[in-house]
Order: C-alpha cells, then structure tokens, then sequence
C-alpha cells in the first residue's frame, strides 16, 4: 500500500536578476493578505538603488498593486518584443531621495 507524502505547495514567488523583478507571482487563493508587499518590500531592501519590472497592461490589478507601492510607469509597448506578443508597461521604483 503506497502512502501519500505531505506535498510541497509554493503560494508566492519571486524571481530578481539584477534590480529587475522578472517575476513576482502569488496564488489567487492568497491575495490580498500582504505576501506581494513583503515580497516587493524584501526585493527594495535587496535592491535598494531601485527596481524596474514589466507588467501587461491589461493586468491592471498589477497595476494598481505596483503604483501603490511607489512604481512609476515610465513606458509602455505594443508588445511585438515580448514572448505573449501583448501590450505591456515597464515600471520603474526609486528610492525617495533625502529631504531638501
């Protein structure tokens, strides 16, 4: 009789390469309870010169989600140089610069 294992099962994750977030990714059961902010928060203390990311534009989730959190559009695409060929926006986070 064969046992079944406990499985492993990923709720969030992240992938960074260099100060690109080239994935940032958490189950629909688990939004809305902070894992995207503490992953996006963990990723500014990693990068804390700053950060860009490319998002569809058709997700606006993740749009509101990045802008939220101090992320600038700063460019948008038709799509044609990406794999899914759809429109999308780069982001872009920099850290506040000190008081004047």
């Amino acid at each position: 009789m064969a046992e079944a294992s406990p499985a492993v099962v990923a709720i969030a994750m992240m992938v960074l390469d260099r100060d690109w977030v080239e994935q940032l990714y958490v189950d629909p059961d688990w939004t809305g309870r902070g894992i995207g902010t503490r992953l996006i928060d963990l990723a500014k203390r990693l990068r804390p010169s700053g950060l860009q990311l490319w998002a569809f534009q058709s997700n606006v989730r993740a749009h509101r989600f990045y802008e939220r959190h101090g992320f600038l559009a700063v460019e948008r695409t038709d799509g044609t140089a990406n794999e899914e060929r759809a429109p999308d926006v780069r982001y872009v986070w920099r850290p506040a610069g000190p008081p004047s």
